[in-house]
């Protein structure tokens, strides 16, 4: 019998960390550079990651493509063993050599994990840690001294994610990934999933219907065989999920919506014309769910675009994320720290 469970698609900064571990433990020397501050127009904000190890592998992203290169080759030829403040965009000839948008500046500090010799216990545990934090579902605090100290500590529920860096010591305040589930494998769910994860969601696509997921061609898109209501219950309830019901099938759209709207998921909505999303509205209402309850389910789904193919409706549901995403984020409160690791 197949497994019918799945792995979810990873946004940028669980992908960094886990690429970060891989290196360590292969005892490479990795070095983590994240944007600190901007000024003016910038491809990417702050707190955002490259990293890079001792050979030139590297992950994610600070400038969308126009600072890579020169931060990539530097950061290896120079191999500080200390961290140490970068700035692209602060002189004229910076902004030419590097085309930074619309006059903008980028500070980064590139911090090394690991060392020379190997010695990597360190810095693995530190990572293990952040990693274990986000994927329980935590937020965390990174702090790190120019003088070379790194620590970690756990945040407050809710704290606001972003970096503080007052001269000597950064501190980067991380949540779990905006996590989605995606009701029915279909056109739309495949694109929705594929604009998602490239917006940096993480997302899993759940099948529970053999007929669709005996047939599904997409390899690089698992899916999740469990039904809706258990993955929500046991993995999708907390502020940083949303949940989507796009199998236009009630029989597993309904049943993931009624337990989506118990739970505390930023972002519940189903796809369908308006004619079909007042019948489910009445539908839910039918087997007992409140009125004011109904307001929070968003149907139907998306940016109001003239969106026909499949493609252009996930791009109206995911612009619709990434503004609710937003808001969400700036909701949160700043940051205060519980606990030193």
């Amino acid at each position: 019998m197949p497994d019918t469970s799945a792995g979810p698609m990873a946004g940028a900064h669980e992908s960094v960390i886990k690429d970060v571990l891989s290196w360590l433990e292969q005892g490479r020397r990795v070095w983590l550079c994240t944007i600190v501050d901007t000024w003016g127009s910038s491809p990417r904000p702050a707190g955002s990651w490259l990293a890079v190890n001792d050979s030139g592998q590297w992950s994610g992203s600070v400038s969308g493509g126009c600072l890579e290169e020169d931060l990539l080759r530097r950061t290896v030829e120079e191999g500080a063993d200390y961290p140490v403040l970068v700035d692209y965009g602060i002189t004229d000839n910076d902004r030419d050599d590097f085309r930074l948008p619309c006059g903008g500046s980028i500070r980064l500090l590139v911090e090394p994990l690991g060392n020379a010799s190997g010695t990597n216990s360190a810095a693995i545990e530190h990572v293990r840690q952040l990693a274990e934090s986000l994927k329980d579902r935590g937020s965390a605090m990174r702090r790190v001294s120019l003088q070379g100290s790194i620590a970690l500590e756990l945040a407050v529920p809710g704290a606001r994610p972003g970096v503080v860096f007052n001269g000597e010591e950064l501190r980067h305040t991380l949540q779990p990934e905006c996590r989605l589930l995606l009701i029915g494998a279909g056109e739309v769910a495949r694109y929705v999933a594929e604009f998602a994860v490239a917006a940096d969601f993480n997302v899993t696509l759940c099948e529970p219907r053999e007929a669709f997921a005996s047939g599904w061609g997409y390899d690089h898109l698992p899916l999740d065989r469990r039904l809706p209501d258990d993955l929500i219950t046991g993995f999708f309830d907390d502020p940083c999920c949303g949940v989507l019901a796009l199998a236009h099938d009630p029989r597993i759209d309904d049943m993931g919506l009624l337990a989506a709207l118990e739970s505390s998921a930023f972002y519940i909505g189903a796809m369908g014309s308006a004619r079909t999303s007042e019948a489910r509205r009445a539908r839910l209402a039918s087997l007992g769910v409140d009125e004011n309850v109904l307001k929070r389910l968003r149907a139907p789904i998306g940016v109001d675009i003239p969106s026909k193919t499949p493609a252009e409706i996930a791009i109206s549901v995911v612009a619709d994320l990434i503004k609710e995403r937003h808001h969400l984020r700036t909701a949160f409160e700043p940051y205060t720290s519980t606990l030193g690791k």
